[in-house]
């Protein structure tokens, strides 16, 4: 699930690698790749819009050379279609700028109501939608709390960090209760919806509860900007969501989906409207498909990381945590109908069917899939006891279960101290690499688009340079796919700070590559382990 940071605030170089012939993998040394000049100045709005194709030497700004990759190395060449497997809340096919991206099942008839292909999905034309008719969500912590206390430690560890969190969303609750109550003084006054830091300032009513809610939203705005009203909006969403169905023992949100979701074996559910019931819950997925495959060169919003790829929608990811069963049947979904690189942006802490989710990964690891996955949004060090973010691939937090699972941490635009995401999860064994995901651009549903943030944003980043390789060089391997993405990348020795704590540590030991995605070596890798 993504991190609000934005609003939550209203509360409170490679090596010297070279490749065959005159291209070279980006050659500035070890040893002076730490001294690239930082970036003082803000990005302007159209540099912004697509930091993470800059390049880190050229532009001081560390995103995956995307742009230096087409101009240099893939511009006049086409390669094969790529299938992208995009696990996720669904994904809005009708928008402009992923026409022409989006997978058909080419086994299917669109509207005859039959199973062509004999899969088990009828009509399944632009993926599946295993979720159906249902958005809403607990997260796993509560569904397994509504199990029963059992007696054992697990149950009362998992009730004491229950009954902490619930502490701190009443809280949050109360507090957002009193700031919207604030806005709409300050609107009724002013006798408008939306209104200026200067209107405000201007307001010398001195009826006491006037005052109050302009020294309130005076702050609010000095935190969220011009834009106050949608971010006090998705904030109040944020919290209500979660007090209403996250954490609520007394929800059910599977009902409407009609199968035992405890049971593997149960699998004529779901349909095939793979946006879900309402376009606008979709946000999540078309924004993860807009940062792999949103059409590059014309003119509209950004662009994406790859250019001759079919995004297959498969709706698995509620407003809560996912079950293990659909993720699992998600995976093998997308593999039974050739994709070979899958993107995973989700996460939970809990997962009691986890073996369900270990079979796919390994499935797809025996059909040659590569599974790109978010490190999470918990900004813990996920080799911790404690701290998991599933799907993962290991069953002991140190040895993998399969080579095809790529674990990504995020990135912000602020090269320095401050590379790494405050909110991205971290670890030196079980986050592989590092990519774009702080002020991401990005396709959303009804033509629009918006930044967003999360290691649900730099997993698609990394997808897309994986599908980008794949499609260039087909005959490599999954795994050498994944390997190339880690070992090609930009390793970066300096000392950043992780996690919300700001732990110090080099960079090059908060993964297991230490190093960042980097599409232009990426591609010239692949060259040289293709002859």
């Amino acid at each position: 699930m993504r991190i609000p940071s934005s609003y939550v605030a209203l509360v409170v170089a490679a090596s010297f690698l070279t490749g065959c012939g005159t291209t070279q993998m980006i050659s500035t040394p070890i040893a002076n790749i730490d001294q690239v000049p930082l970036k003082v100045s803000p990005l302007k709005e159209a540099d912004l819009k697509r930091w993470s194709h800059l390049d880190l030497v050229k532009d001081t700004v560390p995103g995956m050379s995307v742009d230096k990759a087409y101009a240099e190395l893939i511009k006049d060449k086409k390669g094969t279609t790529v299938i992208v497997g995009v696990i996720d809340s669904g994904v809005d096919i009708d928008h402009p700028d992923l026409q022409g991206t989006i997978w058909k099942n080419p086994k299917e008839i669109a509207g005859n109501g039959i199973d062509d292909d004999n899969n088990g999905y009828i009509d399944d034309i632009h993926g599946w939608n295993f979720l159906g008719n249902s958005n809403d969500e607990n997260l796993e912590l509560t569904r397994l709390l509504k199990k029963g206390d059992d007696g054992s430690a697990e149950y009362k560890k998992m009730k004491a960090v229950y009954d902490q969190k619930m502490e701190e969303i009443m809280g949050m609750k109360q507090q957002v209760d009193f700031i919207m109550n604030a806005n709409k003084t300050i609107q009724d006054h002013l006798k408008k919806q939306n209104y200026t830091l200067a209107e405000l300032q201007a307001i010398t009513s001195t009826d006491p509860e006037i005052a109050q809610s302009k020294m309130v939203m005076t702050q609010v705005i000095g935190q969220a900007g011009d834009k106050f009203n949608d971010e006090l909006k998705a904030f109040q969403e944020h919290v209500y969501d979660q007090a209403n169905y996250h954490y609520n023992l007394e929800y059910t949100g599977r009902t409407a989906v009609g199968d035992n979701p405890n049971d593997i074996n149960d699998r004529k559910y779901g349909n095939n409207v793979v946006y879900g019931p309402d376009k606008k819950d979709a946000e999540h997925g078309t924004h993860v498909a807009g940062i792999i495959a949103q059409l590059r060169g014309n003119g509209l919003g950004g662009d994406g990381v790859a250019n001759n790829v079919k995004i297959m929608s498969l709706r698995a990811v509620p407003n809560g945590d996912e079950y293990d069963k659909d993720i699992a049947l998600a995976i093998r979904y997308a593999v039974d109908n050739g994709a070979k690189v899958i993107n995973g942006s989700f996460g939970k802490s809990y997962s009691p069917n986890k073996d369900w989710v270990f079979d796919a990964i390994k499935y797809a690891a025996s059909k040659d899939v590569l599974i790109v996955h978010a490190a999470g949004n918990d900004g813990l060090d996920i080799d911790l006891d404690g701290n998991n973010n599933y799907p993962n691939d290991s069953m002991d937090g140190k040895t993998e279960i399969s080579d095809n699972l790529l674990t990504i941490g995020a990135l912000t635009p602020n090269y320095g101290p401050g590379l790494v995401a405050n909110f991205s999860n971290f670890g030196t064994i079980n986050v592989d690499a590092y990519a774009p995901g702080s002020k991401i651009y990005a396709t959303v549903p009804n033509n629009k688009y918006e930044y967003h943030q999360g290691t649900s944003m730099a997993a698609p980043n990394a997808a897309g340079v994986a599908a980008l390789v794949r499609s260039h060089y087909p005959k490599l391997t999954a795994a050498q796919v994944k390997r190339i993405l880690m070992d090609s990348g930009l390793p970066i020795t300096t000392e950043v700070m992780l996690g919300e704590k700001a732990e110090k540590r080099s960079f090059s030991t908060a993964s297991s590559s230490g190093k960042m995605i980097n599409a232009y070596n990426a591609l010239i890798m692949a060259a040289q382990m293709s002859k």
